[in-house]
């Protein structure tokens, strides 16, 4: 029984060594795993420079020298209106219609002034011998005949404008087509009567047509 213990107890014994054995070896370590390679480096883009501008007055190539442009001369007709109606065939002939037709009126009116002096006249000559409705009645009737007389004057007045500008229109007309025919035919960029005009400057050319006007309706008025 004994035997049988120490056989236990050796078994035991050596059992207790083994372990010590082992506890004091070493464990093989593990493999180590390799490192991650860097990752490659991302290059960095270098800031954009400015463009170099050469400063003012300092650039070293020769400037270019503009051309000189062309003046352009604008050139512009004047007409003398004054001047074409006294030395024109039609314009003459207008004038003397006009002033007939002014002394035809002024006649009439000249009568009839006459005629109203004359009533004043013997109406005042009258008073004395006149009742008083009669001297009333005469002054209605003087006070009638100056209102006649005031709406004859104007109405004459009236005829004789609307025939002077009938007249002078007619004129116009006929100065306006010689004009546009002259202004095309010398090349014109607009064609002005003189009284128009308070300003040119330097490129416009003032060319005087009056008496190419004046040639142009003489000979169409010849030929009528």
């Amino acid at each position: 029984m004994q035997k049988s213990i120490r056989t236990a107890l050796v078994s035991c014994f050596l059992l207790l060594v083994a372990l010590s054995a082992q506890a004091a070896d070493p464990q093989p370590a593990a493999p180590a795993t390799p490192a991650a390679a860097p990752a490659p480096a991302v290059p960095v883009a270098a800031p954009a420079q400015p463009a170099l501008k050469p400063a003012p007055g300092l650039s070293l190539l020769p400037t270019a020298k503009e051309e000189a442009k062309p003046v352009v001369i604008t050139k512009i007709g004047v007409v003398d209106i004054n001047k074409v109606s006294t030395d024109t065939v039609m314009g003459k002939a207008a004038q003397a219609q006009i002033k007939a037709h002014q002394s035809k009126l002024q006649k009439q009116v000249e009568a009839k002034r006459k005629q109203l002096d004359k009533f004043k006249a013997d109406t005042e000559r009258q008073l004395p011998s006149l009742s008083p409705q009669q001297r009333e009645a005469k002054s209605k009737e003087f006070q009638k005949k100056i209102e006649e007389f005031q709406k004859f004057g104007m109405k004459a007045e009236k005829e004789l404008m609307e025939n002077q500008q009938k007249l002078t229109k007619g004129l116009f007309e006929a100065i306006g087509k010689a004009a546009d025919e002259q202004g095309k035919a010398k090349g014109l960029a607009a064609v002005a009567t003189n009284r128009d005009l308070l300003y040119l400057s330097s490129t416009v050319a003032m060319v005087d047509i009056t008496a190419d006007i004046i040639k142009s309706l003489d000979e169409k008025g010849a030929k009528k």
